[in-house]
């Protein structure tokens, strides 16, 4: 497990200052977790079991054996989760463990190996993360798959007083992803780097309408932020398997008072 209750908000509720909770949702992409009037939450953890468990993306070795085949694209292996409390916003981008098993195919008559199959899956290992969010409106909880990170622009890293050569990019004859799209096709985030304000800093062009200096996928059904269950029931995977669903445990603390000043 890699979160623990905060010092402060362990005594609070040994103190019986506030009450320890958990919020357990999953299966489709969007949830609310209440926080009553008069009250605020300090959500301290969660544990997520990533979607697409318990199922085998089963590939024939030539079916991407042609150059212009890309590999099998693993639908499961980038999930992002996010909250927002209606002042803030918070997004975190996993990478989930992925199974690779290989089996043998057809033979030639002298025996050697023609083809193969290659069986992609999930493991569905929890993922534990450390968080201090605090709220005094309902959160709003959002799941998804991220499939693409379309890199639109490519930029070499001038040196600066904030990118020193030999130590950063500055100067490096490397063109770096300074601009890569997260979302709809025509109405992407746009992720910029270093950042929005370095982007013009650096002669790197004008900023898009929808920049941004965070990376995070917004929701789309081909390009940005996809409902697992959405994607699961337009590729015939079992969407009503327990299994292959997500499933998220919210750890937080319940204040039955206002925030106070210090907490933020």
């Amino acid at each position: 497990m890699s979160w623990q209750i905060p010092t402060q908000v362990e005594q609070d509720i040994i103190a019986g200052k506030a009450k320890y909770q958990t919020f357990q949702t999953g299966n489709g992409g969007q949830s609310i977790l209440p926080v009553p009037s008069n009250s605020y939450a300090v959500i301290f953890g969660y544990d997520l079991s990533p979607a697409g468990g318990g199922y085998n993306l089963r590939y024939k070795s030539t079916d991407f054996a042609d150059a212009n085949i890309p590999y099998p694209q693993i639908d499961f292996a980038t999930q992002q989760l996010s909250f927002y409390t209606g002042t803030d916003f918070f997004p975190f981008i996993h990478h989930v463990d992925m199974q690779q098993d290989f089996m043998p195919g057809n033979r030639d008559v002298a025996g050697n190996l023609i083809d193969y199959f290659v069986f992609l899956s999930v493991n569905p290992v929890t993922i534990a993360r450390q968080l201090y969010i605090t709220s005094n409106n309902d959160v709003t909880i959002t799941h998804g798959l991220i499939n693409t990170a379309t890199r639109v622009t490519n930029n070499s890293i001038p040196i600066t007083n904030r990118t020193p050569q030999a130590l950063t990019y500055g100067g490096s004859p490397q063109t770096l992803s300074t601009q890569t799209n997260y979302g709809p096709a025509l109405t992407p985030l746009q992720f910029m780097q270093p950042s929005p304000k370095d982007y013009q800093d650096f002669a790197f062009g004008l900023l898009p309408a929808n920049a941004d200096g965070q990376a995070f996928a917004t929701p789309d059904g081909t390009n940005g932020l996809r409902d697992a269950t959405n994607f699961m029931a337009g590729s015939g995977i079992p969407v009503n398997s327990a299994a292959t669903n997500y499933y998220l445990c919210i750890h937080y603390a319940l204040y039955s008072q206002t925030i106070p000043e210090q907490r933020g």
